[in-house]
């Protein structure tokens, strides 16, 4: 990014302390006090502005060296480099209770917005831009509009109306229109003067000529950005700023603040079918200035229009010209052609995303047919630029800022989340937080289970389109990749036409109602999962995974519900083999079963064959085990007539032996490395669901103490604490304690283990009048004196 002596210096600048910047700022202060401020000093005062512009944390200057550069920005004879230093040191020190700048009585222009320039970046602490903004419309007003010293002036404008859009008085508002309307309509269209020649010089040479188009034409409607000339004029370059601040003026102009209309201009709100519709000149009739101000821009864009359909001369032309149609929204006829240009042209791909706001905008309204403009945009674009991340961030801005102008294509927009989520995969970290606020508008009932297998295998697309760029013929064209990264079986197996059906499945453009078992292409491109752009894409995948389910709660019915849960369990095992990705899916997963189990209780006993299919292996228990820990609490808990009365004791039996064996197998203490070290939030939580499940089937209460004596038991040994911590074997002899005593209480046990809706109700818990309290504190003294009664 830098040369090795810019990062040499920039390097010595972060290192200086701040003894040394004391040291330095004395030196400057004798400098500024001078009455020759020399080149010394402007060497200086660049290596001061390095110094604390260089680090991110805010620098200390001394109150007299500050004092000294507000007093030398002051000064009306200093040169104009030195002023552009001390207002560009003071801004760096923003905001700062030590500024006291005083420019009421500053009266060079450029000097003005120098001043202004600290003032705003001081924020609004006292009213700075309301201040600085009332200063500059007083001036304004004290000039004519060809003053020179109105170049200056314009940008702090644009700046304040930004910044606090209410600031301006009626009249004041109705001045800065009338004076953009001049300078936007009625500039020069003639070159300015050259500057003196000196001796050679002829006054032949030094007449201007006639501003030309950017195909050389010579110019004879008015003047715009895209006019071209070796010299401007100030009118023109006022021209310029003019136009630069146009769309902040329209959209914040008048003292009620943004979005304010004229009273008798309800006709041109955005997007009303009037305003697409009556693009008539009226020129004839006498406007308020801000609708002449409208109407000028719209004459404006669409001079622009004309100029990007001439054929550029110079490259710098031809590529401003494809910038401009991001302001164009409001000509229907001229936006057809120049999308009719465009579509084909890769550089001007960017173009199409304004083109397309146009069509979403009006397109309703002007009768236009624009499936075609959609179709294109999210079929074409994602599959052909996704590596571009300046189109990916605006294309997915596009989506977001337009969900409301959708309307019937938001069916178009969700089938094509294969698509969008190639962007999000090649530019994960940046995008992250914008999927995440364009979910829920993706997400339906139709693809939720085909998008959620889709963010599962996010870092394998990842991968995968990274190969697909290796594969490319026009290396020219491809972005940079971990070079460091040697995966030839990789490629090999991409251009296998074994695995083609796979690779397509991943890359395809658009939702197709199936889904695909990638387990083979998890194998076959595991020696990618070490690339960073992967480690990336896994990294952000929990956090997608979290806005996916709290937004499929809201649309999932009973059916649904259980499909997802299914797909929780059977992709479990099932993950692309990136450094960290499967604790971080699994944490999730297991939550989000959790939710699902919450909002239908009756899952566990509809889906009894798979948790027992679920729960028969003890295969990657320990990367599985917060999912295992979560499907067994939910077991305990919902696995019972109150709720679902088709729960039978011979379901609660089978999954009582199937916890059991689970429960052995885990805490074996032969050594054998085939077993897992299972952690010992599992080993309580098995217990505990034996045990309310022997409350709910009494015949399983010998069994269930049994276990728990042996498990107590087990917690002793040495073997244990080989396996488990401390911490953990004293929490699993707690547990098989608590739950031992209560199983010899079976009424108790099944009051505490298994209350009723009745009593889980919260008015239980505020009213102390009511059983409950008096029953918790009942169990509580029979369990304490139980317990004590048992041998340790």
């Amino acid at each position: 990014m830098f040369s090795a002596g810019a990062e040499s210096l920039l390097h010595q600048a972060r290192e200086i302390q701040d003894e040394e910047l004391k040291k330095f700022c004395s030196r400057i202060c004798k400098l500024l006090q001078a009455e020759d401020l020399g080149p010394d000093t402007l060497d200086s005062l660049q290596r001061l502005f390095l110094i604390i512009s260089a680090t991110k944390y805010s620098r200390r200057l001394e109150k007299t060296c500050v004092d000294l550069l507000q007093a030398t920005l002051g000064l009306p004879a200093c040169p104009e480099q030195l002023q552009v230093l001390c207002a560009a040191i003071l801004r760096e020190m923003s905001p700062s209770d030590s500024l006291s700048l005083a420019w009421d009585h500053t009266q060079n222009s450029r000097q003005l917005s120098l001043v202004a320039s600290v003032l705003l970046a001081q924020g609004d602490r006292n009213e700075e831009v309301r201040a600085v903004g009332q200063g500059v419309l007083r001036a304004l007003e004290s000039r004519q509009p060809e003053g020179p010293s109105l170049r200056h002036l314009l940008p702090v404008m644009a700046k304040v109306v930004v910044l606090s859009p209410g600031t301006l008085q009626e009249d004041q508002a109705t001045l800065l229109s009338k004076r953009l309307v001049d300078w936007l309509r009625y500039a020069s269209l003639q070159q300015g003067l050259p500057h003196s020649g000196g001796f050679f010089s002829t006054p032949r040479a030094r007449q201007p000529g006639p501003v030309t188009e950017v195909d050389g034409a010579v110019a004879t409607d008015f003047f715009t950005v895209l006019s071209s000339g070796h010299r401007f004029t100030d009118d023109q370059w006022l021209n310029v700023q003019a136009f630069s601040m146009l769309r902040a003026w329209l959209l914040h102009s008048g003292p009620e603040g943004p979005g304010t209309l004229d009273t008798d201009d309800r006709s041109e709100q955005e997007g009303s079918t009037l305003s697409v519709i009556s693009a008539t000149s009226s020129a004839g009739r006498l406007l308020p200035p801000r609708e002449r101000l409208r109407e000028v821009a719209f004459e404006y864009c669409q001079r622009l229009i004309e100029q990007s359909n001439r054929r550029a001369l110079r490259k710098g032309d031809s590529d401003l010209q494809k910038a401009d149609p991001s302001f164009l929204y409001r000509s229907l006829s001229c936006l057809k052609a120049l999308h009719g240009r465009v579509r084909g042209d890769p550089a001007s791909v960017r173009v199409l995303l304004p083109l397309a706001h146009f069509f979403l905008s009006h397109g309703e309204a002007a009768a236009v047919d624009s499936e075609a403009v959609y179709q294109h945009l999210f079929t074409r674009i994602p599959v052909e630029q996704f590596h571009s991340p300046m189109l990916a961030f605006e294309f997915i801005q596009f989506c977001r800022d337009n969900l409301h102008l959708f309307s019937g294509h938001l069916s178009t927009l969700r089938l094509s989340f294969p698509n969008l989520f190639k962007f999000l995969a090649w530019n994960s970290p940046p995008l992250t937080s914008e999927f995440v606020a364009l979910l829920p508008a993706l997400v339906d009932a139709g693809t939720a289970l085909e998008m959620l297998h889709a963010l599962l295998d996010l870092p394998c697309l990842t991968a995968v389109l990274d190969l697909q760029l290796r594969s490319a013929p026009a290396a020219s064209e491809r972005p940079l990749w971990d070079t460091s990264l040697r995966a030839p079986s990789c490629l090999e197996a991409f251009r296998d036409p074994q695995f083609q059906g796979l690779f397509q499945y991943l890359l395809r453009p658009k939702a197709s109602g199936a889904t695909e078992r990638l387990a083979p292409l998890h194998q076959l491109l595991q020696p990618m999962a070490g690339c960073a752009r992967v480690a990336q894409c896994a990294q952000a995948v929990p956090t997608l995974l979290q806005a996916f389910f709290s937004a499929v709660t809201q649309v999932a019915d009973g059916s649904l519900i259980n499909q997802l849960a299914l797909l929780l369990l059977g992709r479990s095992d099932s993950l692309y083999p990136a450094p960290g990705y499967a604790a971080g899916v699994h944490s999730v997963l297991s939550s989000q079963f959790l939710a699902l189990c919450t909002l239908k209780p009756s899952l566990v006993v509809e889906l009894a064959r798979d948790l027992l299919e679920f729960l028969g292996s003890v295969n990657g228990l320990c990367s599985r085990a917060s999912l295992v820990t979560s499907v067994v609490w939910a077991i305990g808990e919902y696995l019972s007539v109150t709720y679902d009365r088709r729960c039978t004791v011979e379901q609660i039996n089978k999954f009582f032996e199937a916890l059991e064996a689970l429960l052995f197998e885990v805490t074996q203490c032969r050594p054998s490395a085939a077993l897992p070290r299972c952690p010992p939030q599992v080993v309580t939580v098995l217990m505990t669901t034996l045990t309310k499940l022997a409350s709910r089937s009494q015949d399983l209460i010998p069994r269930a103490s049994l276990l728990l004596s042996k498990m107590r038991t087990l917690a002793h040994s040495p073997a244990t604490s080989s396996t488990h911590s401390e911490e953990g074997a004293e929490a699993i002899r707690t547990r098989a304690t608590e739950l031992l005593t209560l199983l010899k209480m079976p009424s108790v046990a099944q009051f505490v283990l298994t209350p009723s809706t009745e009593v889980c109700s919260p008015r239980y818990h505020r009213d102390a009048n009511t059983a409950l309290p008096l029953a918790l504190r009942t169990v509580s003294r029979l369990v304490e004196r139980e317990a004590g009664l048992m041998p340790g």
